[in-house]
Protein backbone atom coordinates (compact mmCIF):
# COMPACT_ATOMS: atom_id res chain seq x y z
CA UNK A 1 0.00 0.00 0.00
CA UNK A 2 1.30 3.46 -0.93
CA UNK A 3 2.50 5.65 1.93
CA UNK A 4 1.99 9.33 1.20
CA UNK A 5 4.64 11.74 2.47
CA UNK A 6 5.00 15.51 2.38
CA UNK A 7 6.55 16.48 -0.92
CA UNK A 8 7.08 19.11 -3.57
CA UNK A 9 5.15 18.65 -6.78
CA UNK A 10 6.66 17.75 -10.14
CA UNK A 11 5.78 19.98 -13.08
CA UNK A 12 7.27 17.62 -15.66
CA UNK A 13 3.83 16.68 -17.01
CA UNK A 14 3.63 20.30 -18.13
CA UNK A 15 7.26 21.03 -19.04
CA UNK A 16 10.68 19.90 -17.76
CA UNK A 17 11.56 23.51 -17.01
CA UNK A 18 11.15 27.12 -18.06
CA UNK A 19 14.36 27.03 -20.07
CA UNK A 20 13.81 23.54 -21.51
CA UNK A 21 13.75 22.80 -25.22
CA UNK A 22 10.14 21.65 -24.77
CA UNK A 23 9.08 25.01 -23.34
CA UNK A 24 10.90 26.92 -26.06
CA UNK A 25 9.28 24.73 -28.71
CA UNK A 26 5.83 25.19 -27.15
CA UNK A 27 6.15 28.97 -27.10
CA UNK A 28 7.42 28.96 -30.68
CA UNK A 29 4.55 26.70 -31.75
CA UNK A 30 1.98 28.88 -30.00
CA UNK A 31 3.32 32.01 -31.68
CA UNK A 32 3.27 30.22 -35.04
CA UNK A 33 -0.27 28.93 -34.50
CA UNK A 34 -1.48 32.40 -33.62
CA UNK A 35 0.13 33.81 -36.76
CA UNK A 36 -1.76 31.20 -38.79
CA UNK A 37 -4.95 32.02 -36.92
CA UNK A 38 -4.59 35.72 -37.69
CA UNK A 39 -5.00 34.87 -41.37
CA UNK A 40 -8.50 33.55 -40.63
CA UNK A 41 -9.61 37.12 -40.14
CA UNK A 42 -10.34 37.51 -43.84
CA UNK A 43 -12.93 34.70 -43.61
CA UNK A 44 -14.97 36.40 -40.90
CA UNK A 45 -18.14 37.83 -42.37
CA UNK A 46 -21.90 37.37 -42.24
CA UNK A 47 -21.56 34.81 -45.04
CA UNK A 48 -18.86 32.60 -43.51
CA UNK A 49 -19.55 28.91 -44.12
CA UNK A 50 -20.52 26.62 -41.28
CA UNK A 51 -17.45 24.46 -41.95
CA UNK A 52 -15.04 27.41 -41.84
CA UNK A 53 -16.58 28.70 -38.63
CA UNK A 54 -16.30 25.34 -36.91
CA UNK A 55 -12.68 25.01 -38.06
CA UNK A 56 -11.87 28.44 -36.62
CA UNK A 57 -13.34 27.78 -33.17
CA UNK A 58 -11.65 24.36 -33.10
CA UNK A 59 -8.33 26.00 -33.92
CA UNK A 60 -8.93 28.58 -31.15
CA UNK A 61 -9.57 25.80 -28.65
CA UNK A 62 -6.35 23.99 -29.55
CA UNK A 63 -4.31 27.18 -29.25
CA UNK A 64 -5.93 27.97 -25.91
CA UNK A 65 -4.98 24.54 -24.55
CA UNK A 66 -1.34 25.13 -25.40
CA UNK A 67 -1.40 28.65 -23.97
CA UNK A 68 -3.05 27.35 -20.80
CA UNK A 69 -0.27 24.81 -20.23
CA UNK A 70 2.45 27.44 -20.63
CA UNK A 71 0.62 29.87 -18.36
CA UNK A 72 -0.10 27.18 -15.77
CA UNK A 73 3.56 26.18 -15.59
CA UNK A 74 4.57 29.80 -15.01
CA UNK A 75 2.00 30.23 -12.24
CA UNK A 76 2.83 26.97 -10.47
CA UNK A 77 6.58 27.51 -10.66
CA UNK A 78 6.15 30.99 -9.15
CA UNK A 79 3.78 29.65 -6.44
CA UNK A 80 6.24 27.02 -5.23
CA UNK A 81 8.75 29.80 -4.42
CA UNK A 82 7.56 33.36 -4.86
CA UNK A 83 11.04 34.62 -3.99
CA UNK A 84 12.64 32.78 -6.93
CA UNK A 85 13.75 35.60 -9.23
CA UNK A 86 13.90 33.32 -12.28
CA UNK A 87 10.28 32.27 -11.65
CA UNK A 88 9.28 35.90 -11.15
CA UNK A 89 10.89 36.89 -14.43
CA UNK A 90 9.39 33.96 -16.33
CA UNK A 91 5.93 34.72 -14.94
CA UNK A 92 6.26 38.34 -16.11
CA UNK A 93 7.49 37.18 -19.51
CA UNK A 94 4.56 34.78 -19.91
CA UNK A 95 2.07 37.45 -18.80
CA UNK A 96 3.46 39.74 -21.49
CA UNK A 97 3.37 36.96 -24.09
CA UNK A 98 -0.24 36.06 -23.28
CA UNK A 99 -1.31 39.70 -23.53
CA UNK A 100 0.35 40.05 -26.94
CA UNK A 101 -1.19 36.81 -28.23
CA UNK A 102 -4.58 37.79 -26.85
CA UNK A 103 -4.38 41.03 -28.76
CA UNK A 104 -3.60 39.17 -31.99
CA UNK A 105 -6.70 36.99 -31.64
CA UNK A 106 -8.99 39.64 -30.22
CA UNK A 107 -10.61 40.25 -33.60
CA UNK A 108 -12.61 37.02 -33.33
CA UNK A 109 -14.56 37.89 -30.16
CA UNK A 110 -15.18 41.45 -31.34
CA UNK A 111 -16.52 40.18 -34.67
CA UNK A 112 -18.60 37.51 -32.92
CA UNK A 113 -20.24 40.00 -30.56
CA UNK A 114 -21.11 42.34 -33.42
CA UNK A 115 -22.91 39.72 -35.51
CA UNK A 116 -26.63 39.82 -36.14
CA UNK A 117 -28.51 37.46 -33.78
CA UNK A 118 -29.87 35.29 -36.56
CA UNK A 119 -26.45 34.77 -38.15
CA UNK A 120 -24.87 34.06 -34.76
CA UNK A 121 -27.56 31.52 -33.92
CA UNK A 122 -26.94 29.62 -37.16
CA UNK A 123 -23.17 29.52 -36.66
CA UNK A 124 -23.57 28.55 -33.03
CA UNK A 125 -25.48 25.46 -34.08
CA UNK A 126 -22.82 24.65 -36.68
CA UNK A 127 -20.03 24.80 -34.06
CA UNK A 128 -21.66 22.02 -32.07
CA UNK A 129 -23.14 21.70 -28.58
CA UNK A 130 -19.88 21.84 -26.62
CA UNK A 131 -19.07 25.30 -27.97
CA UNK A 132 -22.62 26.57 -27.48
CA UNK A 133 -22.43 28.04 -23.99
CA UNK A 134 -18.97 29.56 -24.51
CA UNK A 135 -20.17 31.36 -27.64
CA UNK A 136 -23.32 32.52 -25.85
CA UNK A 137 -21.31 33.90 -22.95
CA UNK A 138 -19.06 35.91 -25.27
CA UNK A 139 -22.14 37.58 -26.74
CA UNK A 140 -23.42 38.40 -23.24
CA UNK A 141 -20.56 40.92 -23.05
CA UNK A 142 -21.60 42.63 -26.29
CA UNK A 143 -22.90 45.81 -24.59
CA UNK A 144 -19.61 46.24 -22.68
CA UNK A 145 -17.14 45.65 -25.50
CA UNK A 146 -14.80 48.38 -26.74
CA UNK A 147 -13.27 48.81 -30.16
CA UNK A 148 -10.51 46.39 -31.14
CA UNK A 149 -7.83 49.05 -30.70
CA UNK A 150 -9.14 49.92 -27.24
CA UNK A 151 -9.34 46.26 -26.22
CA UNK A 152 -5.71 45.80 -27.25
CA UNK A 153 -4.65 48.74 -25.11
CA UNK A 154 -6.57 47.30 -22.13
CA UNK A 155 -4.79 43.93 -22.53
CA UNK A 156 -1.39 45.58 -22.58
CA UNK A 157 -2.32 47.88 -19.69
CA UNK A 158 -3.27 44.90 -17.50
CA UNK A 159 0.25 43.46 -17.67
CA UNK A 160 1.88 46.54 -16.17
CA UNK A 161 -1.20 47.63 -14.23
CA UNK A 162 -3.41 45.39 -12.11
CA UNK A 163 -1.49 42.16 -12.77
CA UNK A 164 1.82 43.78 -11.87
CA UNK A 165 0.29 45.17 -8.67
CA UNK A 166 -1.08 41.73 -7.76
CA UNK A 167 2.28 40.05 -8.39
CA UNK A 168 3.97 42.68 -6.21
CA UNK A 169 1.43 42.11 -3.42
CA UNK A 170 2.21 38.39 -3.53
CA UNK A 171 5.98 38.96 -3.57
CA UNK A 172 5.76 41.26 -0.55
CA UNK A 173 3.36 39.27 1.61
CA UNK A 174 4.71 35.80 0.84
CA UNK A 175 8.12 36.78 2.25
CA UNK A 176 6.64 37.69 5.63
CA UNK A 177 8.03 35.90 8.67
CA UNK A 178 6.04 36.01 11.90
CA UNK A 179 7.73 35.86 15.29
CA UNK A 180 5.82 34.64 18.33
CA UNK A 181 6.69 33.35 21.76
CA UNK A 182 5.36 29.80 22.13
CA UNK A 183 5.76 28.39 25.63
CA UNK A 184 8.84 30.50 26.31
CA UNK A 185 10.51 29.92 22.94
CA UNK A 186 10.56 32.51 20.15
CA UNK A 187 9.60 30.90 16.85
CA UNK A 188 9.75 32.21 13.29
CA UNK A 189 6.70 31.02 11.37
CA UNK A 190 5.11 31.23 7.95
CA UNK A 191 1.54 32.51 7.82
CA UNK A 192 0.23 28.95 7.54
CA UNK A 193 2.19 27.88 10.62
CA UNK A 194 1.15 31.02 12.50
CA UNK A 195 -2.55 30.50 11.83
CA UNK A 196 -2.34 27.02 13.28
CA UNK A 197 -1.98 28.87 16.62
CA UNK A 198 -5.30 30.62 15.95
CA UNK A 199 -6.93 27.23 16.55
CA UNK A 200 -4.89 26.48 19.68
CA UNK A 201 -6.66 25.59 22.95
CA UNK A 202 -4.34 28.14 24.60
CA UNK A 203 -6.01 31.60 24.52
CA UNK A 204 -2.63 33.35 24.75
CA UNK A 205 -1.45 31.53 21.61
CA UNK A 206 -4.57 32.67 19.76
CA UNK A 207 -4.13 36.26 20.88
CA UNK A 208 -0.41 36.32 20.06
CA UNK A 209 -1.00 34.79 16.60
CA UNK A 210 -3.52 37.43 15.56
CA UNK A 211 -1.61 40.30 17.11
CA UNK A 212 1.56 39.27 15.28
CA UNK A 213 -0.33 38.69 12.01
CA UNK A 214 -1.80 42.17 12.00
CA UNK A 215 1.33 43.78 13.40
CA UNK A 216 3.20 42.63 10.30
CA UNK A 217 0.40 43.44 7.86
CA UNK A 218 -0.37 46.65 9.75
CA UNK A 219 3.22 47.88 9.40
CA UNK A 220 2.83 47.60 5.61
CA UNK A 221 -0.85 48.64 5.54
CA UNK A 222 -0.10 52.08 4.02
CA UNK A 223 1.71 50.34 1.12
CA UNK A 224 -0.64 47.36 0.72
CA UNK A 225 -3.63 49.68 1.02
CA UNK A 226 -2.30 51.88 -1.77
CA UNK A 227 -1.88 48.78 -3.91
CA UNK A 228 -5.53 47.90 -3.24
CA UNK A 229 -6.59 51.42 -4.15
CA UNK A 230 -4.71 51.06 -7.43
CA UNK A 231 -6.41 47.73 -8.20
CA UNK A 232 -9.87 49.18 -7.49
CA UNK A 233 -9.20 52.34 -9.50
CA UNK A 234 -8.05 50.18 -12.40
CA UNK A 235 -11.23 48.10 -12.07
CA UNK A 236 -13.39 51.25 -12.13
CA UNK A 237 -11.53 52.93 -14.97
CA UNK A 238 -11.84 49.93 -17.23
CA UNK A 239 -15.21 48.49 -16.27
CA UNK A 240 -17.36 51.42 -15.18
CA UNK A 241 -15.84 54.38 -17.02
CA UNK A 242 -14.98 52.63 -20.31
CA UNK A 243 -17.21 49.57 -20.52
CA UNK A 244 -20.17 51.22 -18.74
CA UNK A 245 -21.06 48.45 -16.27
CA UNK A 246 -23.55 49.84 -13.78
CA UNK A 247 -21.58 48.75 -10.71
CA UNK A 248 -18.23 47.25 -9.75
CA UNK A 249 -19.76 43.92 -8.71
CA UNK A 250 -21.79 43.66 -11.94
CA UNK A 251 -18.59 42.82 -13.81
CA UNK A 252 -18.06 39.65 -11.78
CA UNK A 253 -21.76 38.80 -11.87
CA UNK A 254 -21.83 38.81 -15.68
CA UNK A 255 -18.68 36.70 -15.79
CA UNK A 256 -20.45 34.27 -13.45
CA UNK A 257 -23.59 34.50 -15.64
CA UNK A 258 -25.68 35.37 -12.59
CA UNK A 259 -27.93 38.41 -12.42
CA UNK A 260 -27.24 41.30 -10.07
CA UNK A 261 -30.62 40.60 -8.51
CA UNK A 262 -29.65 37.04 -7.50
CA UNK A 263 -26.41 38.24 -5.89
CA UNK A 264 -28.22 41.09 -4.13
CA UNK A 265 -30.71 38.53 -2.79
CA UNK A 266 -27.88 36.30 -1.51
CA UNK A 267 -26.14 39.20 0.23
CA UNK A 268 -29.41 40.63 1.56
CA UNK A 269 -30.60 37.33 3.07
CA UNK A 270 -27.13 36.90 4.55
CA UNK A 271 -27.24 40.29 6.25
CA UNK A 272 -30.60 39.33 7.77
CA UNK A 273 -29.08 36.13 9.18
CA UNK A 274 -26.11 37.55 11.08
CA UNK A 275 -28.08 36.71 14.25
CA UNK A 276 -27.67 32.97 13.55
CA UNK A 277 -23.89 33.15 13.92
CA UNK A 278 -24.10 35.72 16.71
CA UNK A 279 -26.18 33.19 18.67
CA UNK A 280 -23.52 30.56 17.98
CA UNK A 281 -20.73 32.83 19.22
CA UNK A 282 -22.60 33.57 22.46
CA UNK A 283 -23.09 29.85 23.00
CA UNK A 284 -19.43 29.22 22.23
CA UNK A 285 -18.38 31.82 24.80
CA UNK A 286 -20.43 29.97 27.41
CA UNK A 287 -18.86 26.65 26.38
CA UNK A 288 -15.39 28.20 26.76
CA UNK A 289 -16.29 29.61 30.18
CA UNK A 290 -15.96 33.28 29.23
CA UNK A 291 -18.48 36.12 29.28
CA UNK A 292 -17.81 37.15 25.69
CA UNK A 293 -15.55 35.93 22.90
CA UNK A 294 -12.66 38.04 21.72
CA UNK A 295 -12.18 38.02 17.95
CA UNK A 296 -9.00 36.05 18.71
CA UNK A 297 -11.20 33.21 19.97
CA UNK A 298 -13.47 32.79 16.97
CA UNK A 299 -11.95 29.41 16.00
CA UNK A 300 -11.01 28.32 19.50
CA UNK A 301 -11.54 24.59 20.11
CA UNK A 302 -14.20 24.05 22.75
CA UNK A 303 -12.55 20.84 23.95
CA UNK A 304 -8.88 20.70 24.87
CA UNK A 305 -8.13 18.30 22.03
CA UNK A 306 -4.84 18.90 20.23
CA UNK A 307 -5.11 15.87 17.97
CA UNK A 308 -2.96 15.99 14.86
CA UNK A 309 -3.00 13.86 11.73
CA UNK A 310 -0.03 12.60 9.79
CA UNK A 311 -0.08 13.51 6.12
CA UNK A 312 -0.51 9.84 5.18
CA UNK A 313 -3.54 9.62 7.49
CA UNK A 314 -5.00 12.80 6.00
CA UNK A 315 -4.70 11.38 2.49
CA UNK A 316 -6.23 8.07 3.62
CA UNK A 317 -9.19 9.84 5.25
CA UNK A 318 -9.78 11.91 2.12
CA UNK A 319 -9.66 8.88 -0.16
CA UNK A 320 -11.89 6.83 2.13
CA UNK A 321 -14.52 9.55 2.51
CA UNK A 322 -14.63 10.19 -1.23
CA UNK A 323 -14.68 6.46 -2.01
CA UNK A 324 -17.56 5.80 0.35
CA UNK A 325 -19.69 8.18 -1.69
CA UNK A 326 -18.52 7.00 -5.12
CA UNK A 327 -15.37 4.95 -5.86
CA UNK A 328 -14.54 7.04 -8.92
CA UNK A 329 -13.97 10.12 -6.71
CA UNK A 330 -11.27 8.26 -4.78
CA UNK A 331 -9.78 6.80 -7.96
CA UNK A 332 -9.45 10.26 -9.51
CA UNK A 333 -7.83 11.65 -6.35
CA UNK A 334 -5.40 8.73 -6.15
CA UNK A 335 -4.28 9.34 -9.73
CA UNK A 336 -3.44 12.96 -8.88
CA UNK A 337 -1.40 11.98 -5.81
CA UNK A 338 0.41 9.25 -7.74
CA UNK A 339 1.21 11.61 -10.62
CA UNK A 340 3.17 13.87 -8.25
CA UNK A 341 0.79 16.78 -8.79
CA UNK A 342 0.58 17.74 -5.10
CA UNK A 343 2.84 20.23 -3.27
CA UNK A 344 2.19 19.66 0.43
CA UNK A 345 5.38 20.85 2.16
CA UNK A 346 5.60 24.01 4.26
CA UNK A 347 8.47 26.13 2.92
CA UNK A 348 9.53 29.74 3.26
CA UNK A 349 8.74 31.61 0.08
CA UNK A 350 6.04 29.16 -0.98
CA UNK A 351 2.66 30.73 -1.65
CA UNK A 352 0.47 30.52 1.44
CA UNK A 353 -2.92 28.87 1.72
CA UNK A 354 -4.10 26.21 -0.68
CA UNK A 355 -5.46 25.96 -4.21
CA UNK A 356 -6.24 23.58 -7.06
CA UNK A 357 -5.03 24.48 -10.55
CA UNK A 358 -6.53 22.96 -13.69
CA UNK A 359 -5.71 24.40 -17.10
CA UNK A 360 -6.06 21.74 -19.79
CA UNK A 361 -8.83 19.12 -19.44
CA UNK A 362 -6.42 16.54 -20.87
CA UNK A 363 -4.05 17.01 -17.93
CA UNK A 364 -4.62 16.08 -14.28
CA UNK A 365 -4.99 19.10 -11.96
CA UNK A 366 -2.33 20.30 -9.53
CA UNK A 367 -2.98 20.88 -5.82
CA UNK A 368 -1.01 23.14 -3.44
CA UNK A 369 -1.45 22.90 0.32
CA UNK A 370 0.72 23.92 3.28
CA UNK A 371 0.18 20.86 5.46
CA UNK A 372 0.97 21.24 9.18
CA UNK A 373 -0.95 18.29 10.64
CA UNK A 374 -3.91 20.15 12.12
CA UNK A 375 -7.40 18.73 11.67
CA UNK A 376 -8.21 21.83 9.65
CA UNK A 377 -5.51 20.87 7.15
CA UNK A 378 -7.24 17.54 6.58
CA UNK A 379 -10.40 19.46 5.68
CA UNK A 380 -8.38 21.72 3.40
CA UNK A 381 -6.96 18.68 1.62
CA UNK A 382 -10.45 17.29 1.05
CA UNK A 383 -11.60 20.73 -0.11
CA UNK A 384 -8.89 21.11 -2.75
CA UNK A 385 -9.33 17.54 -3.97
CA UNK A 386 -13.03 18.26 -4.36
CA UNK A 387 -11.97 20.93 -6.85
CA UNK A 388 -9.66 18.46 -8.56
CA UNK A 389 -12.36 15.81 -8.88
CA UNK A 390 -14.72 18.44 -10.31
CA UNK A 391 -12.21 19.32 -13.04
CA UNK A 392 -11.53 15.70 -13.98
CA UNK A 393 -15.23 14.77 -14.11
CA UNK A 394 -15.73 17.66 -16.56
CA UNK A 395 -12.74 16.75 -18.74
CA UNK A 396 -14.92 15.58 -21.63
CA UNK A 397 -15.63 19.25 -22.38
CA UNK A 398 -13.30 21.55 -24.29
CA UNK A 399 -10.94 23.98 -22.58
CA UNK A 400 -13.52 26.77 -22.77
CA UNK A 401 -16.28 24.83 -21.03
CA UNK A 402 -14.73 22.44 -18.54
CA UNK A 403 -14.15 25.01 -15.78
CA UNK A 404 -17.31 25.60 -13.79
CA UNK A 405 -18.43 29.17 -13.19
CA UNK A 406 -17.33 30.68 -9.87
CA UNK A 407 -20.66 30.18 -8.06
CA UNK A 408 -20.49 26.44 -8.79
CA UNK A 409 -16.71 26.20 -8.38
CA UNK A 410 -17.00 25.59 -4.63
CA UNK A 411 -19.69 22.90 -4.88
CA UNK A 412 -17.48 19.82 -5.10
CA UNK A 413 -14.92 21.22 -2.66
CA UNK A 414 -17.37 21.97 0.14
CA UNK A 415 -19.28 18.75 -0.53
CA UNK A 416 -15.97 16.89 -0.22
CA UNK A 417 -15.37 18.54 3.16
CA UNK A 418 -18.77 17.39 4.38
CA UNK A 419 -18.03 13.83 3.28
CA UNK A 420 -14.78 14.03 5.27
CA UNK A 421 -16.52 15.36 8.39
CA UNK A 422 -18.97 12.46 8.23
CA UNK A 423 -16.02 10.05 7.95
CA UNK A 424 -14.23 11.66 10.92
CA UNK A 425 -17.33 11.43 13.09
CA UNK A 426 -17.75 7.75 12.18
CA UNK A 427 -14.16 6.99 13.16
CA UNK A 428 -13.73 9.22 16.23
CA UNK A 429 -14.52 7.75 19.66
CA UNK A 430 -13.10 10.52 21.85
CA UNK A 431 -16.08 12.67 23.01
CA UNK A 432 -13.87 15.75 23.24
CA UNK A 433 -12.70 15.38 19.65
CA UNK A 434 -16.24 14.64 18.42
CA UNK A 435 -17.54 17.78 20.09
CA UNK A 436 -14.69 19.74 18.55
CA UNK A 437 -15.61 18.40 15.11
CA UNK A 438 -19.23 19.47 15.53
CA UNK A 439 -18.23 22.93 16.72
CA UNK A 440 -15.77 23.03 13.84
CA UNK A 441 -18.59 22.47 11.36
CA UNK A 442 -20.29 25.68 12.44
CA UNK A 443 -16.92 27.47 12.64
CA UNK A 444 -16.33 26.46 9.03
CA UNK A 445 -19.85 27.46 8.03
CA UNK A 446 -19.13 30.92 9.44
CA UNK A 447 -15.76 31.11 7.65
CA UNK A 448 -17.24 30.01 4.34
CA UNK A 449 -20.54 31.88 4.45
CA UNK A 450 -20.77 34.91 6.69
CA UNK A 451 -17.09 35.85 6.66
CA UNK A 452 -17.03 35.79 2.85
CA UNK A 453 -20.29 37.76 2.69
CA UNK A 454 -18.61 40.31 4.97
CA UNK A 455 -15.70 40.59 2.56
CA UNK A 456 -18.07 41.02 -0.40
CA UNK A 457 -20.04 43.73 1.41
CA UNK A 458 -16.79 45.49 2.29
CA UNK A 459 -15.55 45.22 -1.30
CA UNK A 460 -18.76 46.76 -2.59
CA UNK A 461 -18.34 49.64 -0.13
CA UNK A 462 -14.57 49.98 -0.63
CA UNK A 463 -14.78 50.24 -4.43
CA UNK A 464 -17.30 53.06 -4.00
CA UNK A 465 -15.18 54.77 -1.33
CA UNK A 466 -11.96 54.58 -3.36
CA UNK A 467 -13.73 56.12 -6.35
CA UNK A 468 -14.50 59.09 -4.09
CA UNK A 469 -10.92 59.43 -2.86
CA UNK A 470 -11.02 57.52 0.44
CA UNK A 471 -7.71 57.10 2.27
CA UNK A 472 -6.30 53.79 3.51
CA UNK A 473 -7.20 54.81 7.08
CA UNK A 474 -10.78 55.51 6.03
CA UNK A 475 -10.99 52.07 4.43
CA UNK A 476 -9.70 50.52 7.65
CA UNK A 477 -12.35 52.39 9.63
CA UNK A 478 -15.04 51.15 7.24
CA UNK A 479 -13.77 47.61 7.61
CA UNK A 480 -14.07 47.80 11.40
CA UNK A 481 -17.63 49.07 11.06
CA UNK A 482 -18.32 46.08 8.81
CA UNK A 483 -17.03 43.72 11.52
CA UNK A 484 -19.13 45.42 14.19
CA UNK A 485 -22.26 44.98 12.06
CA UNK A 486 -21.40 41.34 11.45
CA UNK A 487 -20.74 40.39 15.08
CA UNK A 488 -23.02 42.79 16.95
CA UNK A 489 -22.49 42.40 20.68
CA UNK A 490 -21.51 38.72 20.40
CA UNK A 491 -17.76 39.41 20.68
CA UNK A 492 -15.09 42.01 21.32
CA UNK A 493 -13.11 43.12 18.27
CA UNK A 494 -9.58 44.39 19.09
CA UNK A 495 -8.39 47.45 17.16
CA UNK A 496 -5.70 45.63 15.14
CA UNK A 497 -8.42 43.82 13.15
CA UNK A 498 -8.87 47.04 11.18
CA UNK A 499 -5.92 45.74 9.12
CA UNK A 500 -7.51 42.37 8.35
CA UNK A 501 -8.67 43.51 4.91
CA UNK A 502 -5.12 44.09 3.62
CA UNK A 503 -4.33 40.45 4.49
CA UNK A 504 -7.07 39.00 2.24
CA UNK A 505 -5.44 38.07 -1.10
CA UNK A 506 -8.72 37.40 -2.90
CA UNK A 507 -9.87 41.02 -2.83
CA UNK A 508 -6.57 42.01 -4.48
CA UNK A 509 -6.37 39.19 -7.02
CA UNK A 510 -10.01 38.53 -7.91
CA UNK A 511 -12.41 41.37 -7.02
CA UNK A 512 -15.80 40.09 -5.82
CA UNK A 513 -14.76 36.44 -6.10
CA UNK A 514 -15.56 35.79 -2.45
CA UNK A 515 -19.35 35.59 -2.61
CA UNK A 516 -18.88 32.38 -4.61
CA UNK A 517 -17.81 30.68 -1.36
CA UNK A 518 -21.06 31.67 0.34
CA UNK A 519 -23.05 30.61 -2.71
CA UNK A 520 -21.25 27.27 -2.78
CA UNK A 521 -21.64 26.49 0.93
CA UNK A 522 -25.35 27.31 1.05
CA UNK A 523 -25.85 25.29 -2.13
CA UNK A 524 -23.99 22.31 -0.67
CA UNK A 525 -26.08 22.38 2.50
CA UNK A 526 -29.11 22.00 0.25
CA UNK A 527 -27.52 19.24 -1.84
CA UNK A 528 -26.23 17.37 1.21
CA UNK A 529 -29.70 17.40 2.72
CA UNK A 530 -30.96 15.83 -0.51
CA UNK A 531 -28.20 13.21 -0.35
CA UNK A 532 -29.05 12.21 3.23
CA UNK A 533 -32.75 12.01 2.35
CA UNK A 534 -32.40 10.15 -0.96
CA UNK A 535 -29.25 8.06 -0.52
CA UNK A 536 -27.84 6.32 -3.60
CA UNK A 537 -30.47 7.74 -5.94
CA UNK A 538 -28.97 11.22 -5.37
CA UNK A 539 -25.46 10.26 -6.51
CA UNK A 540 -25.96 10.13 -10.30
CA UNK A 541 -27.58 13.59 -10.24
CA UNK A 542 -24.65 14.99 -8.26
CA UNK A 543 -22.07 13.41 -10.59
CA UNK A 544 -24.00 14.84 -13.54
CA UNK A 545 -23.89 18.31 -11.94
CA UNK A 546 -20.11 18.14 -11.58
CA UNK A 547 -19.63 16.63 -15.02
CA UNK A 548 -21.41 19.59 -16.58
CA UNK A 549 -18.40 21.78 -15.72
CA UNK A 550 -19.08 25.20 -17.20
CA UNK A 551 -21.07 23.99 -20.20
CA UNK A 552 -24.22 25.89 -19.23
CA UNK A 553 -25.34 28.72 -16.97
CA UNK A 554 -25.34 28.10 -13.20
CA UNK A 555 -29.08 28.62 -13.18
CA UNK A 556 -29.69 25.90 -15.78
CA UNK A 557 -27.21 23.45 -14.27
CA UNK A 558 -28.77 23.86 -10.84
CA UNK A 559 -32.30 23.70 -12.18
CA UNK A 560 -31.51 20.11 -13.17
CA UNK A 561 -30.52 19.51 -9.53
CA UNK A 562 -33.82 20.92 -8.26
CA UNK A 563 -32.49 24.29 -7.08
CA UNK A 564 -33.99 27.73 -7.84
CA UNK A 565 -31.36 30.38 -7.14
CA UNK A 566 -33.85 33.21 -7.71
CA UNK A 567 -35.91 32.21 -4.70
CA UNK A 568 -34.88 33.91 -1.41
CA UNK A 569 -36.27 30.86 0.37
CA UNK A 570 -33.46 28.78 -1.13
CA UNK A 571 -30.81 30.96 0.51
CA UNK A 572 -32.79 31.09 3.75
CA UNK A 573 -32.93 27.29 3.69
CA UNK A 574 -29.14 27.19 3.87
CA UNK A 575 -29.14 29.41 6.93
CA UNK A 576 -31.85 27.24 8.45
CA UNK A 577 -29.42 24.30 8.21
CA UNK A 578 -26.85 26.35 10.15
CA UNK A 579 -29.50 27.29 12.73
CA UNK A 580 -30.32 23.60 13.16
CA UNK A 581 -26.63 22.86 13.77
CA UNK A 582 -26.58 25.51 16.49
CA UNK A 583 -29.72 23.98 18.00
CA UNK A 584 -28.01 20.58 18.12
CA UNK A 585 -24.94 22.03 19.80
CA UNK A 586 -27.09 23.79 22.41
CA UNK A 587 -28.53 20.39 23.32
CA UNK A 588 -24.99 19.08 23.91
CA UNK A 589 -23.97 22.06 26.03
Amino acid sequence: MTEYTLSRWSLKDLFPGADSSEMKAAIKKLESNVAVFEKQREKLSDTISDADFKAIVTQMEQNTRLAARIDQFAGLWFSEDTQNQEAQSFQARVDQLMAELSNKTLFFSIWWKALDDAVASKLQAAAGPDFDYWLRQIRNFKPYTLTEAEEKIVNLKDVTGAKAMQALYSAITDRYVFKVDVDGETQELTRGELMKLAYSPNPDHRRDAYQELYRVYGDDAPILGQMYQTVTRDWKSENLDLRKFKSAISVRNLGNDISDEVVDTLLGVSEENTRVFQRFFRMKAKALGVDKLRRYDIYAPVAKSTKEYSYDKAVALTLESFGSFDPQLADISRRIFDAGHVDSEVRKGKRGGAFCSSADPALLPYVLINYTGAARDVSTLAHEFGHAVHAVLADKHNVFNFHSSLPLAETASTFGEMLLIERLLEEETDPAVRRDILFGQVDDAYATIMRQVGFALFERQAHEMVSKGASVDELSTAYMANLNNQFGDSMTIPDEFKYEWVSIPHIFYYPFYVYAYSFGQLLVFSLYQQYKAEGDSFKPRYIQLLSAGGSDSPENILKNAGVDIKDPAFWQGGYDVVANMVDELEKLA
